[in-house]
């Protein structure tokens, strides 16, 4: 279970950098030309490489995923003077650490990516859940920015699901998550209770 102490959030808070003030690029300004694809991948794992090799330095890494974003089903990257397709195998982050925060509806989940965004989850930065086959059951991501997201890591995945709770919702019994007055429905109450 996530501790609730404010020291949990200050942790993450702290790793995150947020007090960097880093903030991301603009680029809904920039308007350059589709330069074609390039020999860029970020694979499941979130591990970015290039030309098949991984690249390592986690400051060239956070510097391309600040001018990433998705353009219907294709990623790009976008800087002043180009427009650069990548491939991304699942999601371009993982969301490898959760805690929570005071929010007048009761409290918000605040996640923390593998290249240190924090995305506080709401409305506007929903929790998904995607059906998988198998044993996998659902893969679950929440929304970064600028159409990508993050999947949320196994461990991530079940302290949040520790926090899940039943709701009556549009006649329906779901079993979801609430955070910042929004409740994220992960599956229908009954197939969770196996009936």
């Amino acid at each position: 279970m996530i501790s609730e102490s404010s020291g949990r959030l200050d942790d993450l808070l702290r790793s995150a950098g947020e007090a960097s003030g880093r903030s991301p690029a603009p680029l809904e300004r920039w308007n350059p030309p589709d330069c074609g694809d390039i020999d860029l991948r970020i694979d499941r794992e979130g591990v970015w490489h290039y030309a098949g090799t991984p690249i390592r330095r986690e400051a060239l890494v956070k510097l391309f995923a600040s001018v990433l974003a998705r353009e219907g089903e294709r990623h790009v990257l976008i800087t002043p003077v180009e427009k650069v397709g990548i491939v991304v195998e699942d999601a371009p982050f993982l969301a490898v650490d959760m805690a929570a925060e005071p929010y007048e509806a009761g409290e918000r989940l605040v996640f923390r990516t593998n290249l240190d965004d924090l995305v506080r989850c709401d409305t506007e930065h929903p929790l998904r859940f995607e059906p998988q086959a198998g044993a996998d059951g659902v893969r679950p991501y929440i929304y970064v920015r600028r159409g990508l997201w993050a999947r949320l890591t196994r461990a991530v995945f079940l302290e949040l699901a520790e926090r899940g709770e039943e709701r009556e919702v549009e006649g329906r019994r779901l079993f979801g998550v609430a955070s910042a007055g929004a409740f994220f429905p992960l599956a229908p109450a009954d197939e969770r209770n196996g009936t």
